[in-house]
């Protein structure tokens, strides 16, 4: 299970601000668990969040060891229920969402983020449809949109192109680190 090298190079600013601010990072939609799991094992507490149980599941099993268990919460939740707002009247250090992407959130995700707080986010853009899924623009980020919707933000880290996997097969992302003003 390899992690995004987004948390690699960020890992200090997380470590940082999880201990200042003595609260989790989100990992918000997170599958099988692959970055937060990175971040539990550099002793980083860690909320896995997702509506799979068998995932959330899948990532209470994964053998790290007895000591970093302290550093693992689990959160069962569906993110796209209409007019429920999970992430309402929560606060993290950072939230970082990969492969996902539900609009209706963006607003919770900035309130959520406390202030200094980090946003990672990655996911398809609008190219990827001529490379495989997902193909629904439902999914896929406009050109430019992960900017708009952290303006004002301090952006740390921004990418907007075509990679290759590490299967070997091109894919269309964005890429945002930015830090949250202080209010």
């Amino acid at each position: 299970m390899q992690h995004s090298s987004l948390l690699t190079q960020y890992l200090p600013q997380l470590k940082s601000l999880n201990t200042e601010n003595k609260t989790t990072v989100l990992d918000l939609a997170c599958g099988n668990g692959r970055n937060g799991l990175y971040l539990v094992e550099n002793e980083i507490a860690v909320t896995f969040a997702d509506i799979n149980t068998a995932a959330l599941e899948q990532v209470k099993q994964y053998t790290i060891n007895a000591e970093h268990q302290q550093y693992m919460n689990l959160w069962s939740v569906d993110f796209e229920q209409e007019n429920d707002f999970p992430l309402a009247n929560k606060n993290f250090a950072a939230i970082m969402v990969f492969r996902y992407l539900h609009r209706a959130l963006f607003d919770q995700i900035k309130q959520a983020i406390l202030p200094a707080g980090l946003i990672i986010y990655e996911t398809f853009t609008t190219e990827q449809a001529q490379f495989g899924r997902p193909k629904n623009p439902n999914f896929l980020l406009k050109l430019g949109e992960l900017q708009d919707i952290f303006s004002g933000w301090e952006v740390l880290h921004s990418f907007e192109g075509i990679i290759e996997s590490a299967s070997g097969d091109k894919q269309a992302i964005a890429q945002i680190v930015a830090r949250k003003p202080n209010e």
